[in-house]
């Protein structure tokens, strides 16, 4: 609706117009003037008016044929369209409303009679534009409403791919270094297969395989329960990730996924603390009649690292002469002994106190391999 109401006053007699012009203009709305059908469909099209007050007799271009082209104008059929006719024929006011009018004037109208049906007109009218209006508001909510759908759809979809890589990497992983991986935005391409050296620590319960044989599977759970949670402390707090369990034995990494330059250090300083916390809980098991000892092995060198198995089923593995050499170092230590590759003691030399144990002949190597003591470490 325009401000004041436009109305478009179409009439070939020039009395006639100037009549209509002067009452609606002392009422308070704007009126525009066409001489015949063709200029007043001309001028409906360009000033879009709020009402049309059409004559059906008129040359060129009559009003109901005028009334017909603005209904079938999607842009001009909201428009309502009283007709003027000073003929008092019937046909020719169904003829006309048939077309699309919405009311009628027999000429000579009286002014008050005018002025009512334009206001009724012009209240249909403020209706449809703000049913309109709304209809249009409710169209851009639904569309905001869609992109704000298809923005959720997304940013569920990255959370969940999110959470989904923070999964892979936490059953590897301390909580904060798989955060840390996640947020720096690589965890799938770390978890990719690649060559790095590493310290590999590879620890079991000594006999552990008599024990399962006796007792309960409730009691096998529950010391393996206390095993690996005792374990996994020190596991957390020095940094290592957790490459596999095998039954009682674990096999612990440093150095990979995330590189750090003291992993050796760091790899027989944990080390070190399983066998205090171990030697703990030994004291516990021993009053529940368990008698459970604990060896460690420790290796240093270049491994293929990555994530290996299929959709349903993966895992992060370590592969090389690496792991399977701290797996046999770990075989040949007694109970409370931890044993390390030459390599390790050369790094660690100045931090611990140790003993040469000599060769070892140790299963898949074809010659002996030096073997050291760690026996205590001294940081």
């Amino acid at each position: 609706m325009h401000d004041p109401p436009r109305i478009l006053a179409v009439d070939d007699t020039p009395e006639n117009l100037e009549i209509l012009r002067m009452r609606l203009e002392a009422n308070g709305y704007e009126v525009v003037t066409a001489a015949d059908g063709e200029e007043g469909l001309a001028e409906a099209r360009a000033r879009k008016p709020d009402l049309i007050l059409l004559d059906i007799m008129m040359p060129r271009l009559d009003g109901i044929s005028v009334v017909r082209m603005l209904k079938q104008d999607v842009s001009l059929r909201s428009i309502p369209v009283i007709l003027v006719t000073a003929k008092a024929d019937t046909r020719d006011v169904v003829e006309g409303l048939d077309a699309g009018g919405d009311d009628y004037l027999t000429k000579p109208f009286e002014h008050r009679a005018l002025l009512a049906r334009v206001r009724s007109m012009l209240r249909q009218k403020a209706l449809h534009d703000t049913v309109e209006s709304q209809a249009h508001s409710l169209e851009d909510q639904a569309a905001q409403l869609a992109a704000w759908n298809r923005s959720l759809e997304q940013t569920v979809a990255e959370q969940v791919a999110e959470i989904e890589r923070m999964s892979r990497l936490r059953r590897f992983l301390s909580a904060e270094v798989a955060d840390l991986i996640v947020a720096a935005g690589n965890g799938d391409g770390l978890l990719e297969s690649h060559r790095r050296e590493v310290t590999v620590v590879f620890c079991d319960l000594r006999g552990f395989t008599a024990f399962a044989e006796t007792a309960e599977p409730e009691e096998v759970m529950t010391v393996l329960g206390e095993y690996h949670c005792c374990l996994g402390e020190q596991i957390t707090r020095h940094g290592g990730t957790l490459e596999r369990f095998v039954g009682d034995g674990l096999l612990v990494v440093f150095n990979d996924p995330l590189p750090c330059a003291d992993h050796t250090e760091r790899a027989v300083s944990m080390a070190a603390a399983m066998r205090d916390a171990i030697d703990e809980h030994s004291e516990r098991w021993r009053k529940r009649d368990y008698f459970l000892g604990f060896g460690i092995g420790i290796a240093r060198g270049h491994a293929t690292i990555g994530q290996i198995g299929f959709d349903q089923r993966s895992d992060y593995a370590v592969i090389g002469t690496v792991p399977n050499h701290a797996a046999r170092l770990c075989e040949e230590a007694k109970s409370g002994q931890i044993l390390v590759s030459q390599r390790v003691l050369g790094i660690v030399e100045p931090l611990v106190e140790s003993a040469p144990v000599g060769e070892l002949t140790l299963k898949g190597f074809r010659r002996p391999m030096l073997a050291y003591e760690i026996v205590r470490w001294l940081g």
